[in-house]
């Protein structure tokens, strides 16, 4: 079995791949840049970057061009704009290439209340955003079919190394979750 990882908007980093090879050996990460490392210094300039240069709906059409050249069907781990490229296309690609999906902090999910996943998709938010409810959106999504949601408490980031939120507790929390989950 084969996990894409599908990444925020920091891109390919080393922290990445280490998270990456403790889920799970056989991994393929995509990433909105293609592979190349960023090194940005701030979430603001990696946020900046990706807003100009690729954008949520690019994104979602990277993702979809990547999954139609595997031979096999994956499990899908996404984080914050990665997670909304899955949500995005979770109505549209279905079950032959995707087990299933979760996605963590995918905040921009917000934009696109009306999905309805093709295949198990397992939304992990944090206990609030800045932007919107969070509280209000899960409420909204509570009865999606083949969706479950979990509220973490933990900030957005809380799983990317190179986050102003990056949390050690509710990392290893989440990965030991992953591994048991056999994702």
């Amino acid at each position: 079995m084969t996990t894409l990882i599908v990444t925020d908007i920091f891109g390919k980093t080393p922290a990445l791949e280490e998270l990456a090879n403790i889920i799970c050996k056989n991994h393929l990460i995509v990433d909105p840049y293609d592979g190349q490392n960023k090194m940005f210094h701030t979430e603001n300039d990696a946020y900046e970057y990706f807003s100009s240069n690729i954008g949520l709906e690019n994104y979602s059409k990277h993702l979809i061009k990547s999954l139609t050249k595997l031979d096999s069907s994956v499990d899908l781990v996404g984080f914050s704009i990665g997670a909304a490229a899955i949500w995005n296309l979770s109505e549209s690609f279905g079950p032959s290439h995707i087990n299933k999906a979760i996605c963590f902090y995918g905040s921009q999910i917000r934009n696109n209340r009306k999905v309805v996943p093709l295949f198990p998709v397992t939304l992990v938010f944090p206990k609030t955003e800045k932007h919107f409810s969070v509280s209000k959106l899960i409420s909204e999504l509570r009865t999606t079919e083949r969706t479950k949601i979990r509220q973490v408490p933990y900030f957005h980031g809380f799983m990317n190394k190179c986050s102003t939120n990056f949390d050690l507790q509710g990392y290893e929390s989440e990965l030991r979750t992953l591994v048991a989950s056999a994702i």
